[in-house]
């Protein structure tokens, strides 16, 4: 199934926004700052991610569900995509 870059552009926007939480850990790290913030920020980015990656899955769900029909949609495949996020 391809996702509608539409419907999943609130996850790309959080993506983006961890991509330079990232960018900015490792500025952080590199310049020797203060862990406390490096950690704050990689939190906010697993955070993100993880909200991101949800949202897809979500995405995901209901396109299949309009398209084929709560038969059509395989629920081991969407468990092990949950599970691949824990």
């Amino acid at each position: 199934m391809n996702l509608d870059p539409q419907e999943v552009k609130p996850s790309i926007t959080r993506l983006k926004r961890a991509r330079g939480q990232i960018d900015a850990v490792i500025r952080m790290l590199e310049a020797g700052e203060e862990c406390e913030s490096a950690i704050t920020q990689l939190a906010a980015a697993a955070k993100a991610i993880d909200r991101a990656g949800y949202s897809i899955i979500a995405t995901g769900l209901k396109q299949c569900y309009r398209e084929e029909g709560a038969d059509g949609i395989d629920a081991e495949k969407m468990e092990k995509l949950f599970l691949s996020l824990s």
